[in-house]
């Protein structure tokens, strides 16, 4: 693969859900994109088809983000086929099990921080260098409105998505000085395989789609509505906008 003149953007969990949506939309911007997975190479590798088919150029990677020498291996492998990398979209993540504190396994406390945090730490500190060789640079961390709210029977999850954000605001700080803008975006109940699982579990509900007309705007939010934020934000048009978190949630948490 060539060195690319186009804005190259890393995607991790790029190839479902919502990470598909995003590699697929900022394809669509022009760009050219990095599609990491943990396991599902299949969905990875047919939605780097479907960016090829749009033109644009794509490839899939293997890596499990909360292992640091993974994410190195990724960064590496990115940089020697695109040539440069200046988006990087933090999304890889995993659910808590739904016990209480005092119930919560340790293994599963480290297991989701790391996944979460750790590994956008690492993707951070491993990409940011190459982004600051090019003329601008982006960092967004995809959160979760589940740090308004921190509910209970969620400690690790809520734990791991407070510390992507502390990482966020940080960097913002930092990389200022390198045109570099670092944004969260924080999606509230999105129709997932995730949401769907979610829901199933605590509420019954088999179909996501059975909730459209008690949400905001007649619909349960969708991976392109999360979509559309991370790329206004990458865009040209997002000139001003930088260690901010956008809640992707039609102000649910706020009807109910």
């Amino acid at each position: 693969m060539t060195a690319s003149s186009s804005r190259v953007a890393l995607v991790t969990g790029g190839g479902r859900g919502i990470g598909r949506a995003i590699s697929l939309g900022l394809a669509a911007d022009g760009m050219d994109v990095a599609v990491n997975f943990r396991r599902d190479r299949e969905a990875a590798e047919a939605t780097v088809e479907e960016i090829r088919s749009a033109g644009r150029r794509a490839q899939a990677y293997q890596a499990s983000v909360d292992l640091l020498d993974d994410d190195r291996r990724l960064v590496e492998a990115v940089l020697a086929d695109f040539g440069r990398l200046d988006v990087l979209v933090c999304n890889a993540g995993i659910a808590s099990r739904g016990q209480s504190v005092v119930n919560t396994d340790p293994v599963e406390l480290e297991r989701v921080m790391r996944t979460h945090a750790f590994g956008a730490h690492h993707l951070c500190q491993l990409a940011v260098p190459a982004m600051r060789e090019q003329e601008r640079g982006d960092v967004i961390l995809i959160s979760s409105v589940a740090t308004l709210t921190h509910a209970a029977n969620g400690g690790p999850y809520n734990m791991a998505k407070a510390a992507l954000e502390a990482l966020g605001y940080t960097l913002a700080k930092e990389e200022l000085r390198h045109d570099i803008r670092v944004n969260i975006v924080a999606p509230g109940l999105v129709d997932t395989t995730m949401g769907q699982k979610l829901m199933r579990a605590v509420a019954g509900v088999d179909d996501l789609r059975a909730l459209d007309p008690s949400m905001p705007f007649g619909h349960v939010c969708t991976p392109d509505d999360v979509a559309n934020v991370v790329r206004w934000l990458v865009s040209p048009q997002n000139t001003y906008v930088t260690g901010q978190k956008i809640n992707v949630d039609g102000l649910a948490n706020f009807l109910r």
